[in-house]
């Protein structure tokens, strides 16, 4: 890097939309040390000063993180409740990788999980902490959005992706061009492509699975955030197609608050309507 370029960083104020690329690629050098910074002068430094110059920068902001998330977790945690000594390997694997968290919303996730873990210690493996730190923000925010479709069947904890179901036997099924009823959940902002991020990213499974047949005489229970849905089969030869959550996949969903699709759900009563009576 040019010393030129170096001490341009110093003058870089415009405001961010406004920046070019090339300015945007020198403001990085402020994470490297490359930025005059009070009477550190980097065009004047050798190179080993430059990086313990960054490895100061570096430290300092790993202890902003995790200030800020211990700041948060405490506003989470109650005095109210009694609490429990986390377990000092799983204490010290959360800090290690909550210092690199630098998204102001991932995190407040990792804040909910420490208050989670001195409540009620053992929800929250080190292989989801591990897999959480890897989380984009954009695949946090398609979570959320699958998480608001999806629902817990009757008296189930695990959440199901419902896509749609089919018409497995029966006089019915000869009288249908389709014995499988889908609902395209791209139209309601969860396209393929979001469910195949989900699977890399191993919250959910990468395929489809199906119930057993459902009982036409024991109404189903569906719950989805803000509501419940009653389902009763008109006939004894109708199964579910659902994508699942993987344990990894249960255990972030505790962490988000979904919110309730109003669009999704009239399209999922009125996929229903046809084979199930709706209460």
């Amino acid at each position: 890097m040019k010393d030129s370029d170096i001490l341009m960083l110093a003058d870089e104020a415009a405001p961010a939309a406004e920046v070019s690329a090339r300015k945007k690629a020198l403001l990085l050098g402020r994470q490297l040390g490359l930025a005059s910074e009070e009477e550190y002068r980097p065009a004047n430094a050798s190179i080993a000063e430059r990086a313990q110059h960054r490895e100061r920068k570096l430290a300092s902001q790993y202890q902003a993180n995790v200030e800020t998330i211990f700041a948060l977790a405490l506003s989470y945690t109650s005095s109210d409740m009694t609490g429990v000594d986390l377990d000092p390997d799983w204490s010290h694997q959360f800090f290690l990788m909550a210092e690199q968290i630098h998204n102001r919303r991932m995190q407040d996730l990792w804040a909910r999980i420490l208050s989670s873990e001195i409540i009620n210690p053992g929800n929250f493996s080190l292989r989801t902490l591990a897999l959480l730190k890897q989380l984009t923000h954009r695949e946090a925010q398609i979570l959320e959005k699958a998480l608001g479709m999806a629902a817990k069947v009757n008296n189930e904890q695990r959440l199901k992706l419902i896509s749609g179901y089919r018409l497995t036997g029966g006089l019915g099924q000869y009288f249908r061009k389709h014995t499988s009823i889908t609902l395209g959940l791209s139209q309601f902002g969860l396209p393929y492509s979001s469910i195949l991020t989900l699977v890399d990213a191993g919250i959910l499974h990468s395929s489809e699975f199906e119930t057993g047949l459902l009982n036409n005489k024991t109404p189903i229970q569906l719950t989805m955030p803000g509501i419940q849905m009653r389902l009763t089969p008109k006939s004894g030869n109708l199964l579910f197609s659902y994508y699942r959550l993987t344990p990894i996949g249960d255990e972030l969903a505790q962490l988000v608050l979904p919110k309730q699709d109003e669009e999704y759900l009239k399209a999922l009563q009125a996929l229903f309507s046809k084979d199930f009576k709706i209460e």
